[in-house]
């Protein structure tokens, strides 16, 4: 830590903005993080028991458990299941509306990353280029004490290279934040379109089998 603490202050002022957009990127890779992967079910598993209550008649149960499993990809479903004693038009509705309400929210913030991985990289290179413009300006300073010369340029030109690693670090971090977690995203995203695609299906094939008690009528 003491190391760290002294690369910070070598850095100068150009660290300051730097450790901001490190504050922020880190908060949201947690808070993104944290969402994303409450939010993934097995979705094989989960359509192999919709499949098996579908099947068996017993839709009631097939709600139930979508609203037990509380991720987006459960409460899609269950919003077309409980429209299941209406036309299949309106079961198909009833999920699209779902869908647009939960999928915006799992790419929420995580386009920031990318932004931040450059402003963490631009404030880095700004940095540098006042460390150096000082340096090299204090240098060429006919006042300057010959002897302080060196000193005076090792000291901006540390300055410069401290403001650049630390802007690469945290550019380099939201980047690999941000590849994860739009990974993630499209994978919830996918597993959603295919999943409300095959239950549907499943609802439609299967209607003279389903049970509609315990299903709100007319709902």
């Amino acid at each position: 830590m003491a190391a760290i603490w002294k690369h910070f202050k070598d850095g100068g002022w150009g660290m300051y903005p730097i450790v901001l957009w490190s504050i922020i990127t880190i908060g949201i890779i947690i808070e993104r993080a944290l969402y994303l992967f409450g939010s993934s079910i097995n979705k094989d598993v989960f359509l192999a028991t919709m499949q098996k209550c579908i099947l068996a008649g017993d839709v009631a149960k097939a709600v139930k458990m979508c609203s037990a499993a509380n991720a987006p990809l459960a409460r899609i479903v269950q919003a077309g299941l409980v429209k299941v004693n209406r036309p299949d038009e309106e079961v198909q509705a009833a999920m699209d509306e779902a869908a647009l309400r939960e999928i915006p929210k799992l790419a929420k913030r995580t386009g920031f990353l990318a932004l931040l991985a450059n402003l963490a990289m631009l404030s880095g290179l700004l940095g540098t280029v006042s460390g150096l413009i000082q340096s090299f300006g204090a240098v060429s300073g006919e006042s300057v004490d010959p002897s302080q010369k060196a000193r005076i340029l090792a000291e901006g030109i540390s300055e410069a290279m401290n403001c650049t690693a630390f802007g690469l670090i945290v550019a380099i971090t939201g980047l690999i934040g941000f590849a994860i977690l739009n990974g993630k995203t499209q994978g919830l995203e996918d597993d959603i379109n295919e999943a409300s695609v095959q239950v549907l299906n499943l609802v439609v094939n299967n209607r003279q089998k389903v049970n509609l008690g315990g299903i709100p009528q007319g709902g």
